[in-house]
């Protein structure tokens, strides 16, 4: 049986979290459509603009930020990150591609768990939990935790984005790569979310990735708010593409970009939202 650990898991995905996200055009489009959200509501960065204590316009928090992908696009853009995961493995190599694009004096990360931030209240400028990172949360009282604690570190009105996995393509995705070896976790999981190490034993073939929680997007936008976060939009980073890497791979680029448009098109529609393989959450604290 696998290790289904979400440290462990991402301790040996390795490399592998930094390069999801550039590997394939359904990819590209999550990455793509968070960062059109993040260009739009992010304080401004301008290092001109700096208090007296000579600290940046703009400090951003980057809550499970893995191998640093996100956070490296934020430094670019002139922002300082703060940087925390679960996994010793992605904090050191999201210091690394720091340091190689010349990020360093502008990127901290540290290892730590999003349910107790190791930061003050009312730190950061905006905060960022991007790529299903709250789904590896798999109990609803540690959820609420993890949320309170986004909440905590973050300043008043800062912008608050978070994704997580959807459920509806969580279950796409076993009826079609593992219907054979998974079919007895369909029904589990389309009526509690919850994607376990027990659950697979039981009703899988006993092979499994880390464990989540599967969100639908009433549930989602629900338990933000009783976190007591105002959320402003839910978009579906893949929608109508979700769970179409395959059958995207070998189309021209012409093709692409209409894929691509469509889903930018529908990306705010509350159908393409549940369908998506992620969520995001636009949020102000």
């Amino acid at each position: 049986m696998s290790d289904m650990d979400p440290e462990s898991y991402y301790d040996e995905l390795a490399e592998g979290e930094w390069e999801r996200l550039d590997r394939d055009p359904v990819t590209r489009m999550e990455f793509a459509n968070t960062t059109a959200y993040l260009a739009r509501d992010l304080p401004e960065s301008d290092r001109e603009r700096s208090g007296a204590d000579g600290r940046a316009s703009s400090h951003v928090l980057d809550v499970g930020g893995a191998a640093g992908r996100y956070t490296v696009w934020l430094a670019e853009r002139g922002h300082d990150v703060s940087l925390v995961d679960l996994s010793a493995t992605q904090v050191a190599l999201a210091r690394e591609n720091a340091t190689e694009r010349g990020l360093a004096d502008h990127v901290t990360a540290e290892q730590g768990d999003m349910r107790a931030l190791p930061f003050a209240d009312d730190t950061f400028d905006a905060v960022c939990c991007l790529g299903g990172p709250l789904s590896h949360v798999v109990d609803a009282d540690e959820r609420a935790c993890a949320m309170a604690e986004l909440r905590r570190v973050a300043r008043t009105d800062a912008p608050v984005f978070v994704s997580v996995i959807g459920r509806l393509a969580a279950l796409q995705d076993i009826i079609k790569f593992n219907l054979d070896g998974s079919h007895g976790l369909l029904g589990p999981i389309a009526e509690t979310g919850d994607y376990t190490a027990d659950l697979v034993a039981e009703r899988g073939d006993g092979e499994g990735w880390a464990e989540c929680h599967f969100f639908r997007a009433a549930e989602f936008e629900a338990e933000l708010e009783q976190a007591g976060f105002a959320v402003e939009q839910l978009v579906g980073l893949e929608g109508v593409a979700a769970r179409m890497k395959h059958e995207l791979s070998g189309a021209d680029g012409e093709a692409i970009e209409d894929v691509r448009e469509v889903v930018r098109t529908l990306r705010e529609d509350p159908v393409a939202v549940d369908f998506s393989e992620h969520i995001l959450a636009v949020c102000r604290n």
